[in-house]
């Protein structure tokens, strides 16, 4: 991991400048399109470009079980991974339906589904088959959450031999959100409470069962806030380990990420608290329902592009928050300066 950190620089201020003079010379009035020219900005800092280019996306999806489902967390079985996985594979799941209506590739990586797959479609970096219960043992071994990180960067480092000039990155595990609730809470201090939200449907008694695991997961593992390593390792799952890593190849080779919804912003929290300079990269693609997405959010300085209301995970709100970023980048592209429409850029006297 040490080698993906070092390749790391903060993005370029400078560049971001130079856009943002350059878009105050198009035909509209300064700042009139709002975020959409803050986005043009942060895109031109990550890349050094003037007029970066974000076509071709790449969606990644990483799998994996949760050892802690066994305390009966979830509204669904922990099956469902290895069948979610096999509905990417033949292309229904919604990141499918999404990715195919924004022109990119999608690659899932199982990175420990607890299942043995066999899905020819399905990239086999199985690190180990789902995690401990994290109630009575660490989640997986320091190694092991490294061995997942170093997944993520190998998956983006293919993303980008195939072209790719934007990332999209999901996940899908049964219980994740309650690995990802128990880290929040540690990695921000904030109570379990005010970070566990319904997942996949659970109702307000199976929510209080949720606080509580969690909470007996954090006092047994005891890991450290200022060691977000430990705190991955101890209660945290391979595939977020995986995004984890995938948010650090991304910084490292100046691709803007776009960060998906709660899983995937505490996954991106981790990655800026391993190396602050990786926040630069990040765009945040939308809200999620979940309440402890707000508490990351806020965490991060982050404001989203997209509040839909969703809650499904799979990279499925990153997705459609992508065109939002074509559009950012068009603008810059293909807007007329006043000068080359002949329009006047002065006010009336």
């Amino acid at each position: 991991m040490h080698a993906i950190v070092d390749q790391i620089q903060s993005v370029d201020p400078r560049a971001g400048e130079a856009t943002r003079r350059y878009l105050d010379t198009l035909t509209k009035p300064q700042g009139s399109l709002g975020a959409l020219e803050e986005l043009a900005i942060q895109l031109s800092a990550i890349t050094g470009e003037l007029k970066p280019i974000v076509m071709p996306p790449a969606v990644i999806v990483f799998a994996a079980d949760h050892g802690v489902a066994i305390e009966g967390v979830s509204a669904f079985p922990q099956a469902v991974t290895a069948q979610m996985v096999a509905n990417f594979d033949n292309g229904g799941a919604a990141i499918n339906v999404f990715a195919r209506q924004i022109g990119a590739q999608v690659e899932i990586v199982d990175v420990g589904v607890a299942s043995s797959l066999t899905m020819s479609g399905v990239t086999s970096a199985k690190v180990r088959a789902g995690t401990a219960n994290m109630v009575v043992e660490d989640a997986m071994q320091a190694d092991q959450a490294l061995a997942a990180i170093e997944v993520g960067v190998a998956a983006v480092e293919r993303a980008k031999k195939a072209a790719a000039k934007c990332l999209i990155v999901g996940e899908m595990g049964i219980a994740n959100t309650t690995a990802s609730s128990a880290m929040l809470a540690v990695l921000t201090g904030e109570s379990v409470a005010s970070v566990v939200g319904a997942g996949t449907g659970i109702n307000p008694q199976q929510q209080a069962h949720k606080v509580a695991v969690i909470e007996r997961a954090i006092a047994a593992r005891n890991a450290d806030p200022q060691a977000p390593l430990e705190v991955l390792a101890k209660l945290g799952g391979l595939e977020i380990a995986a995004m984890t890593g995938a948010y650090l190849a991304a910084a490292a080779n100046q691709m803007p990420a776009i960060v998906d919804g709660f899983i995937a912003t505490v996954a991106a929290l981790t990655a800026c608290r391993i190396c602050p300079a990786v926040r630069g990269y990040l765009i945040f693609g939308h809200r999620s329902q979940e309440p402890g997405h707000d508490v990351a959010l806020t965490a991060l300085e982050a404001r989203p592009l997209l509040d839909m209301g969703m809650r499904l995970g799979e990279g499925s709100g990153a997705a459609l928050a992508y065109p939002l970023l074509q559009a950012a980048t068009a603008m810059v592209a293909e807007m007329a300066t006043f000068n080359d429409a002949g329009v006047s850029d002065k006010a009336a006297p």
